[in-house]
């Protein structure tokens, strides 16, 4: 007997073992999806390219199964951290450990786009790394599905609505604040703080890139390659030859940013050796921008016009887009062409503005909250406003705030919940112990006697 239950113990542990790790993993994976759902509707967007499907879904459609997906995630890893569901949470975390796991090894063997997308732009893993963790997790999910009723419950089943609707709500409104402004927490290169020339450099030292070249070489008819290690003599005539590259080498975090005037003139440097402030009106595609701010934008030129800061708007649209925007909005500041994935990256907002001050990303602004400069303040310096320093929001502060928002709340309802199922317990015990001397009382003649007589 003792044996089995220890059998049980071991078994019981390692099956909470298995749904704590998948559990965090889900969640974390869900959450910083959910912090930029832009981000990975551009990755969907990949995906149906790779496939061969481009076009297939509009950008709204991909923002909503974005959205979708990365709440999904989140509320199947809350639910496995604290056993809510048991049954479907498990058998929903196998289904989407099946279908992922198949598609990761597809872009392992394929490798139509660098790198899936599975943490966001949080942690970056290449795709047999990605392939190779989710087989980790479909293995965990599998051995938790077994057994889903071993799943120690932080919650009682009783108020198990509560974790539910909560974290629905909470995942939703972190994607909706996320889209409506910008991403909460921003993993990106050009993100806040970040000094663009730096983000360019290549440490010295660093690996550097490897290429390797063979030489299809002929001689009486037979035809042969050689490398440059063992390159034949005169007797060979040369053929063909192609260079492959055998390792990428250092690749710096920002390494396509180039500003291109429509004159065709490279003004890259000279924007980031600006050592006063600097707007970056940011569209990737023109056609598709919101127009419903033009007024802001506006006056932000001019505004920057009376400073003598220089402003740029960079789109990756064609001539004929930048002439059609000028003529419907009135714009007079001039336009960089600049690649689309660069533009993407640097905000998800069409059209975003990005300030810079020497080199150094100052601050970031959606199309929905641009900064508004009042006329009496028209005349003054940016050095003069908030908006002109870097904002005392850091990452610590944002973290903090997601703890005070929805995990302190999960503690104390955790806690809140063991405190009343122990009281209940303990009623039950006093009731049954009072129910079984009422009933010892009951079959002993001469304590009934007494009793009565008292």
């Amino acid at each position: 007997m003792k044996g089995l239950k220890r059998k049980e113990l071991i078994s019981n542990s390692i099956v909470n073992v298995c749904r704590i790790v998948l559990a965090v993993t889900l969640v974390f994976s869900g959450f910083v999806k959910a912090v930029d759902p832009m981000g990975t509707a551009y990755k969907l967007a990949d995906y149906l390219t790779a496939m061969g499907l481009s076009g297939l879904l509009h950008e709204s459609v991909l923002v909503a199964v974005s959205v979708a997906l990365s709440a999904a995630e989140f509320c199947v890893g809350i639910f496995l951290l604290f056993a809510i569901q048991r049954r479907l949470a498990s058998r929903a975390a196998v289904v989407f450990m099946l279908v992922m796991t198949p598609l990761t090894l597809w872009l392992a063997v394929a490798n139509p786009v660098s790198d899936c997308g599975c943490f966001g732009d949080a942690v970056v893993l290449s795709n047999w790394q990605t392939f190779w963790k989710n087989v980790v997790l479909l293995v965990l999910a599998v051995i938790v599905a077994v057994r889903p009723r071993a799943m120690f419950r932080f919650v009682s089943e009783s108020n198990q609505w509560i974790v539910i609707n909560f974290s629905i709500l909470f995942i939703l409104i972190i994607s909706g604040v996320s889209l409506y402004d910008l991403p909460i927490f921003d993993f990106r290169p050009y993100h806040i703080g970040a000094n663009l020339p730096e983000g360019m450099t290549v440490p010295e030292g660093a690996p550097q890139p490897r290429f390797e070249t063979t030489f299809t070489m002929e001689k009486d008819g037979k035809r042969q390659e050689f490398g440059l290690d063992n390159y034949p003599d005169s007797t060979w005539t040369f053929v063909d030859s192609h260079t492959v590259m055998v390792s990428k080498g250092y690749e710096p975090p920002i390494h396509d940013f180039v500003l291109e005037t429509e004159l065709g003139d490279d003004i890259t440097d000279e924007v980031l050796s600006d050592t006063g402030y600097v707007f970056l009106l940011v569209a990737p595609h023109l056609e598709q921008a919101d127009d419903s701010r033009l007024d802001l934008i506006n006056e932000l030129y001019e505004y920057s016009q009376e400073q003598g800061y220089p402003f740029y708007g960079l789109t990756a649209s064609s001539p004929d887009a930048i002439v059609l925007w000028r003529d419907q909005t009135g714009a007079e500041y001039p336009f960089c062409t600049v690649d689309e994935i660069t533009l993407k990256t640097m905000i998800r907002s069409n059209p975003g503005l990005l300030l810079l001050h020497g080199g150094t990303v100052v601050r970031k602004w959606s199309h929905n909250l641009l900064p508004v400069i009042a006329e009496e303040q028209a005349s003054q310096p940016l050095e003069r406003f908030e908006i002109g320093h870097l904002p005392e929001d850091s990452v610590p502060r944002k973290v903090a705030r997601i703890l005070l928002w929805f995990v302190l709340p999960l503690t104390l309802l955790v806690v809140a919940d063991r405190l009343w199922m122990w009281t209940k317990w303990l009623r039950r015990r006093k009731k049954g112990n009072n129910e079984q001397g009422s009933q010892e009382i009951g079959n002993n003649p001469k304590l009934t006697t007494k009793t009565k007589e008292q």
